[in-house]
């Protein structure tokens, strides 16, 4: 497994097929139904951790492709195959002038993981464009269309990864965009890189912006590159309780610290889970063994080459103890861990 996912861990598959249509999906899920395996369903590789021991049952990966353009309603809605590469898409719709997910250019994986965790960067969120779900419900054991209102969206979740984790195979994602729509210019970083411009950027600038900054941070998958080896942000940005924010604020005050704020996480009450890392004493560079924190970002998590699944979570487990015990907050994780 460790090949197919950007972190490059993970043992073997008992078995394992490539679904390129509904059918192969449905075939998929009758061989795991028949022989009672466990079923994973692989997308892109690039949120997964893959145990050691690997995966006992039926690892399905999805690469159903396609990318369906229509007009309605003053806009247009793209009908994208889970399989599509999630960059290339977007790189599509940056070249049909259509605004909504520039910000997340350079994200990788594919398509069908998008609202999964509600993928979301640099101010945008993929809840804002998506209108509908198409997927192969395990249970009912036939296709279903989910508006996003049934997804129940919110920061990095979604029925998908929540009340119904396990039920359903993306097939295809719908999403609903501006053409000639102006970009999001929302997130610091971005404003920060465009300071010196008179006019606001276009899509194609944010969207060569967001794929520099990301490179500067270890966060797009560059070859020889050992800081994108890595599984992305590897822990969520805290959401606190007013009762948490006044324990945080008081702890970093004996410290002499101020609590960070962000315009772009203070609009939902999150934290920094980056500054908490580094400020209960892990550098970027952090190594530990054939694992490490990357040098140009304090969250992810990155294979140093060789690197076990095991020597992945021990790091894991002793970011989130420290943390916890420095702040008093648990940072739950981002990827999923397969195989555990």
């Amino acid at each position: 497994m460790a090949p197919l996912t950007t972190l490059g861990v993970g043992g073997n598959a008992r078995f394992f097929a490539a679904a390129k249509n509904l059918r192969d999906v449905e075939e998929g899920v009758q061989f795991a139904t028949n022989r009672m395996l466990p079923l994973f369903v692989l997308g892109g590789g690039s949120n997964v951790v893959v145990s050691d021991r690997g995966w006992a049952g039926l690892v399905l990966q999805v690469g159903v492709p396609g990318i369906e353009e229509r007009q309605a309603e003053g806009k247009i809605f793209f009908d994208v195959g889970g399989g599509v590469d999630w960059d290339d898409f977007v790189a599509h719709c940056i070249a049909r002038d259509c605004a909504g997910v520039e910000c997340l250019s350079g994200i990788p994986g594919s398509v069908g993981g998008t609202p999964v965790q509600n993928v979301g960067a640099y101010g945008q969120e993929v809840a804002e464009t998506i209108v509908s779900v198409l997927a192969f419900d395990i249970r009912d054991n036939g296709v279903r269309e989910l508006k996003a209102a049934e997804c129940s969206f919110s920061y990095r979740n979604s029925i998908f990864n929540s009340s119904d984790r396990g039920r359903y195979i993306i097939l295809r994602v719908t999403y609903a965009l501006t053409r000639g729509g102006r970009p999001s210019l929302r997130y610091a970083d971005l404003k920060n890189y465009f300071a010196v411009h008179d006019a606001g950027p276009t899509l194609s600038q944010i969207r060569a912006a967001v794929r520099t900054i990301r490179a500067q941070k270890g966060m797009l998958i560059t070859a020889g590159d050992a800081d994108s080896r890595s599984a992305g942000s590897f822990f969520k940005n805290p959401v606190l309780s007013a009762a948490q924010h006044v324990e945080l604020t008081r702890r970093a005050m004996e410290r002499k610290f101020e609590v960070p704020s962000y315009p772009a996480l203070s609009q939902r009450k999150k934290i920094s889970a980056a500054w908490l890392v580094e400020n209960s004493g892990f550098r970027k560079g952090y190594v530990k063994g054939r694992t490490g924190i990357s040098s140009k970002h304090a969250l992810a998590i990155v294979n140093l080459g060789g690197a076990m699944a095991a020597e992945v979570v021990a790091l894991k487990d002793e970011i989130q103890e420290r943390v916890e015990r420095t702040w008093g907050l648990w940072l739950e994780p981002e990827p999923v861990f397969v195989g555990f």
